[in-house]
């Protein structure tokens, strides 16, 4: 299990709107490369998004399916490729002026569940750690676009 948080300088709103926009969530979040709405309306429980996942010169198709969804507030996502699959949970919860986002997954298949030691846990918090600084840093971006309301 690898679990990470970051506050994040922006309202729950904001935090929401990136993980709520597919695309966003797909290319800036996780980092895939292409991605395209498959089924349903992201992030609506049931809603599907594949995308295209490089990791040096080997490229890996992949989706997520939307499992819990409770706008502003939960998000519980499982993804799947071709080198495992996982649990993935977002919780959005107000923190002061700005917004406290935690990730938790847990690997369901694959390498990192067959083979879960402390050295996998690290790989997934330092991948956590960039997806939590690229999702603040966009939740941001936008606050700032749009006159800094808090």
């Amino acid at each position: 299990m690898a679990r990470w948080n970051r506050l994040v300088h922006a309202s729950p709103d904001d935090v929401w709107a990136v993980l709520s926009d597919g695309q966003k969530y797909a290319r800036f979040v996780v980092g895939t490369h292409d991605s395209w709405e498959q089924a349903g309306q992201w992030p609506s429980t049931g809603a599907e998004l594949g995308y295209t996942l490089r990791l040096g010169p080997w490229s890996y198709q992949g989706r997520t399916v939307s499992r819990v969804c409770e706008p502003v507030r939960r998000l519980e996502l499982e993804a799947a490729t071709g080198v495992g699959s996982a649990r993935v949970a977002f919780l959005v919860e107000p923190w002061g002026d700005g917004t406290l986002v935690i990730v938790d997954e847990h690997p369901l298949g694959g390498p990192a569940a067959r083979w879960h030691n402390a050295a996998v846990d690290v790989a997934m918090r330092w991948r956590h750690r960039r997806m939590l600084a690229r999702l603040g840093a966009i939740a941001e971006a936008r606050k700032e676009r749009s006159g800094d309301r808090a």
